[in-house]
């Protein structure tokens, strides 16, 4: 971790200095740089976005981009169009955080200095974290939605399965939308029994966890999906590794450390994920490596002026779009209570949302909060399979995301 007291630059480095700067140009950025512009006084706020990639990503219907049945052109836009008008766009990638001095470096060796910081950097994919991952990802049978560059890979690999073992893993920790590997799984035993291969296949889903699902009520109707498409669980597995020469998916029990491999003719992997070294090496994190901020109002336990959100954050919560537009209004109130000199009044429940497709046309709709209790949108019970779901799936929250979320107006 640095050291941020003992921090000193040559004074011949660039600088910039904004009021707000905002780490991470994804679903979290800009929709609190959107919140922040449109709020009172908006106007007069300067608003800064370091962000270096020059594409923003849509990235809940990569599932359905795997299933085949949305395109992938749709889920991707310039970054440019999506920065904020007023905003300050540093295309840049962070390197350093310095919090006791309000400074940022970069890469390129740039300062921002800054009064307030706003961490929404996402979270990291480690492709390398399972041995054989790296090396055969998109060829082979081996897949992952996890990716704009590998999700087309699952759709082919779909489309030439003529049977045989299809297996569909989850890795142990935190992820982004921990529902979505089971999602292709659901999908993906739809499309092989439409073809009529599902006599001739077998299809497991492994997870480092002791249940389908966690909050009880959702749990029920998954268990039930489980059971009518015959998917095999293995719980408390994690994957360990793969070899690509005798197309093996090698998994360690995580109860009796016994190691299992399995032959796959389909291989769909959600790699491990951690928080972006960047900051998991910085004196933002807590000790697993996430921005340390307060469960209700967003704001860093140790530095008052930095807030962060989403899946970088230690919120204990599923790491979701939804969720982040659930904490994105609570943390500009609370920002603007701070730099008002104000108490921090506005609290974040914990709510998050989890769209578990469980075949073309059906959908699951679950939501809940920190105690994993349910906290639903609509007049009826979301605990059961809906086409009517399906539809806001595919159909009503994509330009939601893109014309309602981050324009701050949802």
């Amino acid at each position: 971790m640095l050291s941020s007291s003992s921090f000193r630059l040559p004074a011949e480095t660039p600088r910039l200095k904004h009021q707000i700067v905002i780490v991470g140009g994804g679903s979290g950025g800009i929709t609190v740089a959107a919140r922040l512009l449109r709020s009172a006084g908006g106007k007069k706020l300067d608003v800064a976005i370091v962000e270096p990639s020059t594409r923003h990503y849509y990235q809940p219907a990569w599932t359905l981009v795997g299933a085949g049945t949305f395109r992938l052109e749709d889920t991707v836009k310039p970054e440019a169009d999506v920065i904020p008008p007023g905003a300050s766009w540093i295309q840049e990638r962070v390197a350093e955080f310095h919090p006791a001095e309000n400074l940022l470096v970069m890469s390129s060796g740039l300062e921002v200095a800054y009064e307030y910081l706003v961490v929404a950097a996402g979270i990291q994919i480690n492709w390398n974290g399972v041995p054989g991952l790296a090396e055969c990802i998109g060829k082979d049978g081996v897949c992952s939605n996890y990716s704009f560059d590998t999700v087309t890979s699952t759709w082919e690999t779909l489309r030439k399965f003529q049977g045989g073992t299809a297996i569909f893993t989850q890795p142990a920790g935190a992820i982004k939308c921990g529902g979505a590997p089971q999602k292709i799984c659901y999908l993906a035993e739809d499309f092989i029994r439409k073809r009529g291969l599902r006599d001739k296949s077998r299809i497991i889903y492994a997870s480092p966890g002791t249940a389908i699902f966690s909050v009880e009520k959702y749990r029920k109707v998954l268990e039930e999906v489980v059971e009518r498409k015959g998917i095999e669980t293995m719980f408390r597995h994690n994957l360990i590794g793969i070899r690509e020469a005798t197309k093996e998916a090698v998994f360690e029990n995580l109860d009796t450390k016994e190691i299992v491999p399995i032959k796959y003719d389909m291989l769909h992997v959600t790699p491990p994920q951690s928080a972006p070294d960047f900051i998991s090496q910085s004196p933002l994190a807590d000790e697993h490596g996430w921005v340390e901020v307060d469960q209700y109002n967003l704001q860093h336990k140790r530095f008052p002026n930095v807030f962060s959100l989403g899946d970088c954050s230690s919120l204990p919560t599923s790491k979701t779009g939804a969720a982040i537009r659930k904490q994105a209004p609570v943390l500009v109130k609370n920002l603007l209570a701070h730099k008002a000199g104000k108490p921090l009044e506005a609290r974040y429940n914990g709510y998050t949302s989890c769209p578990v497709v469980t075949g073309y046309g059906k959908m699951v709709l679950a939501e809940f909060d920190y105690n994993h209790e349910p906290v639903e949108s609509f007049p009826f019970n979301q605990a059961k399979e809906r086409w009517t779901m399906w539809i806001l799936k595919k159909y009503i929250l994509p330009p939601l995301y893109w014309s309602g979320m981050l324009k701050g107006l949802v």
